[in-house]
């Protein structure tokens, strides 16, 4: 009798207990690391399980000559920019790390179509042709009538749009796509449904299965680009970690046409909330060290796989990074509603950025790296 297949990720997810991972994570041992590394960017999960264990933190070199030169080899000498943009911070949900938090008393604000074009006119002025919109999880505020009159807007002045903001139904992703939505970006923040709970503990977000499929409701009605990841913090950093590259296996073999970017946010302060506070148990937040391990793991893995690196991180760090497999960067970023031109005082963010650059300094520095900032190469009349 055929074994039946899985109807979704979290059936996978489900025969992969969060500690079953962390023990065989820990039990990896020096000669699997070694085989792993030879995988080519066409690694399997076990081999990704071998790059991210403490055993092969002592193969940080060679895991970084293996990743920059696939990185090269995949996607020449060139990084790609986008700029996220914050249109509200209104948000229903109580999110213990968020700086958005429904029980956060902070003033709340939408943009309006008039202010949008103001934030516009000065991403333009930075030369930036990618954008992802983001919003808090308001669905009356901020819903399908408010993305359907946004997306064409940003789509009259950038030739990519993504869309970071609550989990939609398939019919509504069809709905903006027809519009002009080019890709979705979703965060399950933690796999582990157990500590996602305590994280989560009121509003639509606290369903974790339901935002658990949402990049197979983008995927199956064609949106482009799908963007996943954790934030890493919430929980063992290394087990999170592995149960995205699960993840990615699973839409990439369902949905092979769309292109995918991971990206591996640490925790940050926010408005009243600290690392601490936001996580709890600071054992689950990786070192900078332990992330430089998980991006040569992630490349070593997966030679196709876009690896993006945000302002979260300090600029040494990135600097450090950007030739050895990262594929995209955001520059000058702001993480409150207007902040570009219409509020630009540091109020309302989502979370506090560390590197501070403009986008004139990055581009500059990535040029004294040998590398070529790329700020459009893609038109979406080519996918139709």
């Amino acid at each position: 009798m055929l074994k039946s297949q899985p109807s979704s990720f979290l059936e996978i997810l489900k025969q992969h207990p969060p500690q079953e991972i962390i023990e065989q994570i820990e039990h990896v041992r020096a000669a699997r690391v070694e085989q792993a590394l030879h995988c080519a960017g066409a690694g399997t999960l076990e081999d990704f399980l071998a790059l991210i264990s403490p055993a092969a933190s002592e193969y940080l070199p060679e895991m970084a000559a293996v990743s920059q030169t696939l990185t090269r080899k995949r996607f020449g000498k060139t990084i790609k920019f986008f700029v996220p943009i914050y249109l509200s911070n209104e948000c229903h949900n109580i999110c213990t790390y968020c700086g958005f938090s429904y029980t956060n008393q902070v003033p709340r604000i939408t943009l309006s179509e008039k202010e949008v074009l103001k934030e516009i006119a000065a991403l333009k002025k930075f030369g930036y042709d990618r954008v992802l919109i983001l919003t808090g999880e308001h669905s009356s505020r901020v819903g399908m009538d408010y993305f359907k009159k946004m997306i064409p807007l940003f789509k009259a002045h950038f030739s990519e749009v993504m869309l970071e903001v609550q989990p939609l139904e398939s019919s509504e992703y069809k709905e903006l796509r027809a519009l002009g939505l080019d890709g979705v970006t979703i965060y399950q923040e933690t796999y582990h449904s157990a500590l996602y709970k305590k994280y989560h503990p009121r509003g639509k977000k606290a369903n974790f299965s339901y935002r658990l499929a949402t990049p197979e409701r983008a995927g199956m009605i064609g949106i482009h680009k799908l963007g996943i990841g954790a934030l890493l913090g919430l929980a063992p950093w290394r087990c999170d970690s592995y149960y995205t590259a699960l993840h990615y296996k699973y839409l990439h073999k369902r949905f092979w046409q769309c292109e995918y970017t991971v990206s591996f946010p640490r925790l940050r302060p926010a408005e009243k909330i600290t690392v601490t506070q936001a996580g709890q148990n600071t054992d689950y937040f990786p070192t900078e060290r332990d992330l430089a391990q998980l991006i040569f793991a992630y490349r070593i893995f997966d030679e196709d796989l876009g690896l993006s690196l945000s302002t979260r991180e300090r600029q040494l760090f990135r600097d450090y990074m950007i030739p050895l497999g990262i594929t995209a960067l955001t520059a000058g970023s702001q993480t409150n509603p207007g902040g570009y031109a219409c509020y630009p005082k540091k109020t309302l963010e989502q979370f506090s950025i560390e590197d501070t650059r403009s986008p004139a300094a990055v581009t500059k520095r990535v040029r004294q790296l040998g590398l070529d900032p790329v700020f459009k190469d893609w038109m979406r009349e080519f996918s139709s």
